[in-house]
């Protein structure tokens, strides 16, 4: 498997200032590349599928564009936990 093609719908993300808001987006891209980079979660994703909801739990939020920015990258981690195999 060469290139994996992600598709986020939608993200809503009430309650942040935008300053915050691109934080969070830009810690979740960073590190979902990251995390569907490795070889775990690529055998996982070898096969097309769709998964409409992921129930990652719960996770903190520090305040500020910092603390966005490393839930973003808290997300994205988790999302990596959920779709290994």
């Amino acid at each position: 498997m060469r290139r994996i093609h992600v598709t986020i719908d939608r993200l809503a993300l009430a309650g942040f200032d935008p300053v915050e808001r691109r934080a969070l987006v830009e810690g979740l891209k960073a590190e979902l590349s990251g995390v569907l980079a490795s070889p775990a979660a690529r055998s996982g994703l070898a096969a097309s599928r769709r998964t409409p909801v992921l129930r990652l739990g719960r996770m903190p939020l520090a305040p500020g564009a910092s603390g966005s920015r490393a839930l973003g990258a808290g997300v994205a981690r988790a999302i990596g936990r959920r779709l290994k195999p």
